[in-house]
């Protein structure tokens, strides 16, 4: 059976909201989470970015959801400091967690003040950071010197089974390359050939483990709100590698945004009101050769005691108050139905 999961959205929604969303996600049926680890929001119109670690923990034990998280270690985070957090979340909730290991991208690592390596060398040292933290995971001591230095790291807890280490690709190259490393991979909707390209590419060069998709949507009771929901939220989103890898602020994705078409958008997210023909677009894309599909719907849940500028009053926006009722509809014409897709 397709594993249907929940992505939680960081940049857009409170974390005290964002938990809340677990919880309900849970209630209404579906199967696991995710959420990514940035620094920055894509674009201040979604104006959040809670710490994802912190938040992590919460939600694994407040729900029984198994839980994934996209990092990026090598800058911002010493691959010794992911591998224990990745070691303590695992041994406190064993099975239930997994941390898929990416390349970066400049507008959350930019912070460091180092300088931001080209993509080839962000490779390499993502690999050697991967190979540091499942020495540690493996309870070995640790010394390296290369891309990243490391000097006799041990972990003293160490979880009973080590934690998934998951590849993020979103180009078939990059899906080929971890392949000899990943436990399995995730990638992110676009055109279904490229989709089905990557997929091949991870299996043809021996990738091993499932394969997940993230799958952005914006849904609401009419095509118009479900549209205005995608504009609001996530036409910073549509810009894609390698630009938006190498641009170091929110702002200075939302200065492409008056370039970026309806027509971008749409390709970007499903923009869906119906939710059978909502369901059909999901499972076309799962069929393609997924183990797992999250769903992101592309919406905040502002609510007094939530709003992003505490001084002010709350505004409405076409996010507002949208993911419950996504959550609602996902339970009942989505998740049972996902499930039963196959390859």
């Amino acid at each position: 059976m397709t594993v249907v999961g929940f992505h939680h959205s960081h940049e857009q929604i409170h974390p005290r909201a964002l938990l809340e969303a677990a919880r309900h996600a849970q209630d209404v049926g579906f199967d696991a989470g995710m959420c990514s680890d940035h620094w920055a929001p894509w674009s201040a119109t979604q104006g959040h970015s809670g710490y994802a670690w912190t938040w992590l923990g919460a939600a694994l034990a407040t729900t029984d959801l198994p839980f994934g998280v996209v990092n990026a270690p090598g800058q911002r985070y010493h691959p010794a400091v992911v591998a224990q957090a990745v070691a303590t979340l695992g041994a406190m909730f064993p099975g239930r967690f997994w941390v898929a290991l990416g390349s970066g991208e400049n507008v959350n690592e930019h912070i460091t003040g180092d300088r931001w390596p080209s993509k080839a060398e962000r490779d390499a040292r993502l690999r050697e950071c991967v190979d540091v933290i499942r020495a540690l995971l493996d309870g070995e001591e640790v010394t390296h010197d290369g891309l990243v230095r490391v000097d006799r790291a041990r972990l003293w807890t160490l979880p009973a089974e080590r934690p998934l280490l998951i590849g993020p690709a979103v180009t078939p190259a990059t899906a080929a390359r971890h392949a000899d490393w990943a436990d399995g991979l995730v990638t992110v909707n676009q055109d279904p050939a490229v989709l089905r390209e990557v997929v091949d590419a991870y299996r043809s060069a021996g990738g091993r483990g499932t394969i997940a998709l993230q799958v952005h949507v914006a849904w609401a009771p009419d095509e118009d709100a479900a549209f205005a929901l995608a504009r609001e939220q996530w036409t910073a989103n549509v810009v894609g590698p390698p630009v938006a890898w190498d641009l170091d602020t929110p702002e200075s994705f939302d200065a492409l945004v008056p370039n970026l078409t309806d027509d971008l958008v749409r390709r970007s997210v499903l923009v869906e009101h119906d939710p059978a023909r909502l369901r059909d677009r999901v499972a076309a894309l799962v069929a393609l050769g997924f183990d797992a599909v999250y769903l992101h719907q592309v919406a905040t849940d502002e609510k007094p005691g939530h709003d992003k500028h505490p001084a002010a009053e709350p505004t409405s926006t076409p996010a507002d108050r949208n993911l419950r009722a996504f959550l609602d509809m996902a339970g009942e014409h989505l998740v049972p139905q996902l499930r039963e897709v196959t390859a």
